[in-house]
């Protein structure tokens, strides 16, 4: 059983191909089930975000349950297997598991240190839990994450900036309405994200507030929380509010979890004509949405400007200091080698185990023999040869079987459970003896025949897209 990875995020595609492949989380546990469908794949973990999907699948044989996946996700997206595979990116076994630690650190955020997405590891592993869609491998392999990423937060300073794709975006239009501070704001969405942001406009100085959301009690909900925590006005709307809000407004923040745009150009246009403020002033709407929650023609009417997720790739402000980023990653290969020693020394248990039952058969079968061969043995003298020969056997097994548990976290240690099990003709289907690497796969546990390709499936995946092997 190994772990593999398939993803797509902010680094290896464009926000309309995004779009396309967003798992809301309405839908994630048909396509978990879709996933598990597959008699490939027998664990199954779905990490969704405004910046990424990403798969993580424990896995039989590469090959057939990449094909599983593609066509499980091509399906979901509306997009040929084909094309889709153009912004994939593929990770299997030790690089999968390094990819989950290296974004649970924040270290692959579009905004880098950022802590959203460890809330957003910890939702999707615990969904997969509830869902029964995780095994053994799933659950360490989850929780470990998780445990990587509470470290890197409080063991560095990634974060010391406090930044997030919010508060990234609120500083760049900012500087798009040069007039002067925010002063009024409206944000769209009462869930994770619009509490998210509503704490930071009101840090950031905003005196008042709307709150929108389809739901008018979850939008007074959210709104009532931010009165109490910073005492300033705030009232719940819902929908049929939106452009009268506007039109009061410095900024907007849009960030629902809705599929197709919520905010169209006639509720900005009827906004606009109703501003009771100077008509010169700019209307900035933040969309944080994926899919996007504004109709991109929006940002062509006049005095209307769009700040979105793919306008923050790249600003200084969302890149962390070096001596942070260098911190964190060490924590993540600390937590890497750790996981890797355990799995290998895991994987060799069964093994071992099964070593013991033989040689534990072997002395049944001659303190048997020698009962019928020596009947005149009494009880006392029957058990302390027994006890002799297990003693005997005990002792010359103790050396090889630590050792082999102590070669088992080396690179390559599975050989040597490989090698006791011929030497003493055990057999893998008589326990649940160590996996053998597949054939087909190399060293870097990527298909030989080329990087990152699966010729059987006829799929072309891109497996080096992490610079540096570094969200929302």
């Amino acid at each position: 059983m190994s772990v593999l990875l398939f993803g797509v995020s902010h680094r290896s595609a464009p926000v309309e191909v995004l779009e396309r492949i967003a798992v809301s989380d309405h839908d994630r546990p048909k396509l978990v089930d879709e996933l598990l469908g597959s008699q490939a794949i027998t664990e199954a973990m779905l990490v969704s975000t405004c910046n990424r999907v990403e798969i993580y699948a424990v896995v039989d044989a590469f090959h057939p349950a990449l094909e599983a996946v593609g066509k499980v996700m091509g399906e979901h997206s509306g997009m040929d297997v084909s094309d889709l595979t153009q912004h994939a990116y593929v990770r299997y076994s030790e690089a999968a598991v390094e990819h989950l630690f290296t974004v649970a650190a924040g270290l692959d955020s579009l905004v880098v240190g950022e802590q959203q997405i460890l809330g957003q590891i910890r939702n999707a592993y615990l969904d997969a839990d509830a869902n029964r869609s995780t095994g053994r491998v799933l659950h360490v392999l989850g929780q470990q994450a998780l445990r990587v990423g509470k470290r890197v937060h409080s063991e560095t300073g990634i974060d010391r900036a406090g930044a997030s794709v919010v508060s990234v975006a609120l500083h760049r239009a900012q500087q798009l309405a040069p007039s002067g501070p925010f002063r009024s704001a409206v944000v769209v969405g009462a869930g994770a994200m619009g509490a998210l942001a509503t704490a930071q406009l009101a840090r950031e100085g905003v005196t008042e507030m709307a709150v929108v959301n389809r739901t008018v009690a979850n939008a007074e909900h959210l709104a009532g929380n931010v009165i109490a925590n910073h005492g300033i006005e705030v009232r719940g709307v819902g929908f049929d509010d939106l452009p009268a809000v506007m039109a009061d407004a410095d900024v907007v923040v849009a960030c629902t979890g809705s599929v197709g745009s919520v905010i169209g150009v006639g509720e900005v246009h009827s906004a606009l004509a109703a501003r009771a403020r100077d008509a010169d002033a700019p209307l900035v709407i933040c969309d944080l949405g994926l899919p996007r929650n504004v109709d991109p023609a929006a940002g062509r009417l006049p005095g209307v400007h769009i700040v979105d997720i793919a306008g923050l790739r790249g600003l200084a402000e969302a890149e962390a200091a070096t001596n942070d980023i260098r911190a964190a990653r060490s924590v993540v290969a600390g937590e890497l080698a750790d996981y890797l020693t355990a799995q290998r020394q895991a994987e060799v248990t069964p093994t071992v185990a099964a070593l013991r039952q033989r040689a534990a058969d072997v002395v049944e079968a001659e303190i048997l023999r020698l009962e019928t061969k020596l009947p005149g043995l009494d009880d006392p003298q029957r058990d302390e040869v027994a006890k002799a020969v297990r003693r005997v056997v005990d002792k010359l097994l103790h050396a090889p079987t630590v050792r082999v548990k102590q070669l088992a976290s080396t690179p390559n240690g599975d050989h040597y459970a490989e090698a006791l099990r011929e030497l003493f003709e055990l057999k893998p289907g008589s326990t649940e003896a160590v996996s053998v690497a597949d054939t087909e796969l190399g060293e870097t546990g990527a298909p030989e025949a080329g990087l990152g390709f699966s010729t059987e499936a006829g799929l072309g995946f891109w497996t080096d897209v992490t610079p540096e092997q570094g969200e929302r």
